[in-house]
């Protein structure tokens, strides 16, 4: 089977499936597969993004069932796109992290979390337990 097949298989695989991270919480991924590849790619740039600023950035954390609503996504992102995790890493993760030379990056992606995350829900993500 192609890897590229694989990993459409995989990411349908997950979809509206509850996604639990290490910190206990369990979330419904939004639906992503009608995504065009370049809007699924820009959304998962934006996820890596927000991701690291709120990681890094005390003022903007988030809560644990948001964080893996986050990181849950573009891993589903990622697999839709075909990334393995070096090319995941080196790809999306690694501009990302580049963020944080910037001193003003937190308060710039810091604010857009809450958009993100509300945009994941209404595209179908969800809380389902712990860490709500």
């Amino acid at each position: 089977m192609p890897a590229a097949l694989l990993a459409v298989l995989l990411a349908s695989s997950l979809l509206a499936r509850p996604a639990a991270a290490d910190t206990g919480a369990t979330v419904v991924l939004p639906d992503t597969s009608a995504l065009p590849p370049a809007e699924a790619r820009a959304l998962l740039t934006q996820l890596a993004q927000v991701n690291v600023i709120t990681s890094n950035c005390p003022a903007y954390a988030l809560g644990d069932a948001d964080w893996t609503l986050l990181t849950g996504t573009g891993d589903q992102l990622a697999a839709q796109l075909g990334l393995d995790a070096s090319a995941y890493d080196r790809q999306v993760y690694a501009p990302a992290f580049r963020l944080l030379d910037d001193p003003g990056a937190c308060d710039r992606v810091g604010p857009t979390a809450a958009g993100l995350i509300g945009r994941l829900r209404a595209m179908g993500g969800a809380a389902e337990g712990a860490g709500r």
